[in-house]
């Protein structure tokens, strides 16, 4: 097992200490020879509270097409049925600019769009998270390979030396071989 300091300046070149924390966190996992990857949305939201639940919740149907035909449906609704009181009884109960329906969908504007910030927020964390742990397994999987780089190199240049080694001695045996044909008649 290496220690961190050693992966740090061997394979990024600058001491353990000046490393970043995520950075330090990945040498610690190569020298323990320990895995990093892990499955962080899980584990974000493994325990979300109720309002971050709601938001996630008013996010979706509201972003939803279920949402924009409801939504319509009752806009059209709202019309029609004000345009059927006004044929019918001279009168609605929201006259034609609709203040009533404004102020509803004014109310729920209000309402829905922060409460989809909310949401927003909570998904941009996720996936700084999820960033910051790609960024540490990819940075793991990186150094992981100049190991292996150095290991294949290391075997090789021990090949080389042994076949070189055994190519001496088959040059000998020729020689000797070589020395005993020329001195038998």
């Amino acid at each position: 097992m290496r220690h961190p300091d050693e992966i740090a300046s061997k394979l990024l070149g600058v001491p353990y200490d000046t490393l970043d924390e995520r950075t330090q966190k990945v040498a610690r996992h190569i020298a323990a020879r320990k895995h990093i990857a892990r499955n962080v949305t899980q584990d974000f939201d493994a325990r979300p509270a109720l309002g971050q639940r709601a938001a996630d919740a008013v996010a979706l149907f509201g972003g939803s097409w279920t949402f924009v035909g409801l939504f319509a449906a009752t806009l059209l609704a709202w019309v029609g049925l004000n345009a059927f009181l006004l044929m019918k009884r001279g009168n609605t109960f929201d006259p034609y600019p609709y203040i009533l329906l404004n102020l509803f969908l004014s109310m729920l504007a209000a309402i829905q769009a922060p409460i989809i910030l909310m949401s927003q927020n909570r998904q941009s964390e996720k996936d700084r998270v999820a960033a910051e742990h790609d960024y540490e397994v990819n940075l793991k999987a990186e150094l992981e390979i100049m190991l292996l780089h150095e290991k294949i190199d290391a075997l090789r240049e021990q090949q080389w030396e042994e076949l070189l080694a055994v190519q001496k001695e088959q040059l000998d045996l020729l020689a000797v071989l070589v020395g005993k044909k020329t001195r038998s008649p």
